[in-house]
């Protein structure tokens, strides 16, 4: 008797498993959902995602089933549903139709690290996002950039390149990362990165290093050290905005002044929403200008003429000026035709994340397939990049194929800050730091890669070892 009891449990179980295992391989959805496969269990498809790629091609998780199941397709990735796609019909799509059919979303990860419970600054709507990108439009946009960063971007390249030409070489992301978060960090808040206890690079370091890991909340662990960070983040930046707020008058031109200012007449600036929202931006800071300057370095040393042609562009500036030491303008900014060019094909290739993410607040139906409310969708913005129909031998780099280019396919086919109503805020920003970056560099430096890590996507853009490099001052 007990052991025929003992098997009706166990027959209960494995029939219980096997239909569990049924609607996890085939979730149920008002429609056709599209082709892939959703893993093991729980986990989903989870480790073939974070396995190192080493190229910077797609990530070769994303580059097999796109393969395989075309180019719009599904998987699970931590016990998530998810739909990734390099179709352009259906990622404009998606793009057009957020706040009505998808809400801006992040990873679990990123989501308990940046935001309060239920609340996210990042994916505010209508009245509240129009004002955050006006707000930072007037902190780091081209009038901004124009008018008074300029000429701060090239004093900071300056310095840094100088005290970088006295060492014997220097891990460039590194000494890039610590560059420009110190320096965003101080025009949006005014932070001294000489008289803080804070070290705001240490901090993102972590934060950006939990990325590619599992977000276990285990004493010990790097995410968990990230939360204890984030929290200790939080405090510093509600103490400034406290600060702000006994002394009004002062930075109130900045990013923090202007919304300690305005937090009477705006009733969801909160103490918690601006810390929160001050601790997101600057991540957006961290990763995205010194990855882009890291890969410029490398193709550089790699491609001499290149080199040759950007001397010859920025030497031509310094003898059109009438003193030949002043700073650079926002006019020989604009003028770096060729400048820009590598900035552009570095930035074709050098997507650090694989997409956008978005998550459906309703049943999407396009293009045969339905996507279930609830589910995440990654728009694999760097498809088009990459796509050889319009840039051939997309996996080379070469910035003289933007002067052949027509503006309209450029328009359709590069996106690298986004699309739609989160096209990024910092477009203008990077490239004027990155150029600036540049003409220095050119006109006053050699440079020499003495050590070199091994590119990789695991799915986030990382140099392995690093990239170390020699600069040296030329002589006059």
């Amino acid at each position: 008797m007990r052991i025929t009891v003992e098997l009706c449990v166990v027959a209960v179980v494995i029939i219980w498993f096997t239909q569990w295992f049924r609607r996890w391989r085939n979730p149920k959805c008002n429609g056709v959902v599209p082709p892939g496969s959703m893993g093991f269990p729980l986990i989903g498809e989870t480790l073939s995602l974070i396995i190192p790629s080493y190229s910077l091609d797609h990530h070769r998780f994303i580059k097999t089933r796109l393969q395989r199941y075309g180019p719009i397709f599904k998987t699970n990735i931590m016990g998530r549903p998810v739909v990734f796609s390099a179709d352009s019909e259906f990622n404009d799509y998606i793009i057009q139709q957020e706040g009505r059919l998808v809400e801006m979303w992040y990873l679990d990860v990123l989501a308990k690290l940046f935001f309060n419970e239920g609340e996210s600054p990042t994916n505010a709507v209508g009245a509240v996002h129009k004002y955050i990108r006006s707000t930072v439009l007037s902190n780091i946009g081209a009038e901004s950039i124009k008018e008074r960063l300029l000429p701060q971007i090239q004093e900071l390249i300056n310095k840094n390149l100088r005290a970088w030409s006295t060492q014997s070489s220097v891990e460039i992301k590194q000494a890039l990362g610590k560059m420009g978060i110190n320096f965003s960090a101080k025009i949006m808040t005014g932070y001294d990165a000489e008289k803080s206890n804070t070290n705001l690079y240490v901090v993102y370091r972590r934060i950006s290093d939990s990325l590619r890991s599992l977000p276990l909340n285990i004493p010990g662990t790097t995410y968990n050290k990230c939360l204890k960070d984030r929290k200790e983040m939080i405090s510093m930046f509600k103490d400034m905005l406290k600060e702000r707020r006994l002394s009004p008058n002062t930075n109130k031109e900045d990013f923090l002044g202007k919304m300690s200012n305005d937090m009477d007449s705006e009733k969801f600036l909160t103490e918690e929403f601006i810390a929160h929202l001050i601790f997101g931006l600057l991540f957006a800071t961290f990763e995205s200008i010194p990855s882009l300057l890291t890969l410029v370095l490398k193709f550089l040393s790699e491609n001499p003429s290149a080199v040759e042609e950007l001397k010859a562009e920025h030497e031509a500036i310094i003898r059109s000026r009438e003193n030949m030491n002043s700073s650079l303008t926002w006019d020989e900014y604009k003028s770096m035709t060729f400048t820009l060019q590598v900035i552009n094909e570095t930035l074709r290739m050098a997507n650090v994340l694989p997409g956008l993410l978005r998550r459906t607040v309703k049943d999407v139906s396009i293009k045969g397939f339905t996507i279930p409310a609830g589910w995440t969708v990654v728009l694999v913005t760097p498809a088009k990049g990459l796509n050889p129909n319009t840039f051939p031998n997309p996996l080379e780099f070469n910035p003289w194929r933007w002067k052949e280019l027509d503006s309209y396919v450029v328009s359709k086919n590069f996106t690298p800050f986004g699309g739609g109503m989160r096209q990024c805020a910092g477009a203008e920003f990077t490239r004027a730091f990155a150029a600036t970056f540049l003409h220095v560099l050119v006109t006053k430096y050699r440079w020499t890669i003495t050590k070199e890590g091994r590119i990789s996507r695991n799915p986030i853009l990382g140099f392995g070892k690093g990239i170390h490099i020699k600069f040296s001052e030329k002589e006059n």
